[in-house]
């Protein structure tokens, strides 16, 4: 589909006269009118500002003409999975795991590889030949090639281990000490918990990447600890396999 297509069809499901569509903007009327009929395509910012409004990439804004993946873990792009920089834009460079609220989420490539490969497993692909794909294929990208122009790692791990020690002096019983945080995007992980009034409540944001893991019970069994943390919060709960009758254990403000 062509740029001045896709415009008319979101604005149309927005329920946007072109006019309203000029305001938020910043143009004119007949400016949009003009990429409507393709006589002109909006300029670079305004593709920004489209982008944001319409809550779609300029990559599909302009009609698909590349095929993106993230250029930390390789992973195809789409708009549901791709990250947004702090002010709500989209970064068209990398995942929403990889990448969440101005954070770059790995900084050591086995740290990453040992997360794809547990995604990425199945019977007709070992873990060995996953592991041997990732292992090739991610110095090729952009994020390894240039890792060490790209952001304070020391700082961000130094975040990281605080959350390790924060999670291990809870002292849980029946749950393993902490040693890893992976990022988990908040809809694979907002389970929904009964309160003892009967309601149920969930705690997180869908939209949100979080520091997290899974860990297997001391006690045996098929019970998991699962365990998520951001800036403000320490999140313990335990649940059947696949997230099954999941049970709050601790929310505890930092």
């Amino acid at each position: 589909m062509e740029t001045k297509n896709i415009i008319l069809e979101l604005r149309t499901k927005k329920g946007m006269s072109q006019d309203e569509l000029a305001e938020k903007v910043f143009v004119t009327r007949q400016a949009v009118s003009r990429w409507e009929n393709g006589e002109t395509t909006p300029n670079t910012e305004t593709l920004k500002l489209l982008s944001k409004l319409f809550d779609v990439s300029i990559n599909t804004l302009l009609g698909s003409p590349r095929q993106l993946i993230c250029q930390c873990c390789g992973m195809p792009l789409e708009d549901s999975n791709t990250s947004r920089e702090t002010d709500g834009f989209f970064n068209e460079n990398y995942c929403k795991w990889c990448y969440a609220d101005g954070e770059y989420m790995y900084h050591n490539m086995d740290d990453l590889i040992e997360v794809c490969v547990k995604n990425m497993a199945s019977e007709n692909f070992s873990s060995e030949q996953a592991y041997n794909y990732m292992k090739d294929m991610l110095p090729k990208l952009d994020y390894w090639k240039h890792y060490k122009y790209l952001d304070d790692a020391d700082k961000f791990e130094e975040f990281k281990q605080q959350l390790i020690r924060e999670f291990n002096d809870l002292n849980i019983e029946g749950m393993p000490k902490v040693t890893k945080l992976n990022a988990l995007v908040g809809a694979y992980i907002n389970l929904e918990y009964r309160l003892p009034n009967g309601k149920t409540v969930k705690f997180l944001d869908d939209n949100t990447t979080y520091l997290g893991n899974q860990l297997e019970c001391e006690f045996g069994g098929n019970r998991c600890f699962g365990i998520a943390a951001n800036m403000e919060f320490l999140l313990v709960c335990t649940y059947d396999e696949y997230g099954a009758n999941p049970e709050l254990v601790i929310y505890k403000k930092r």
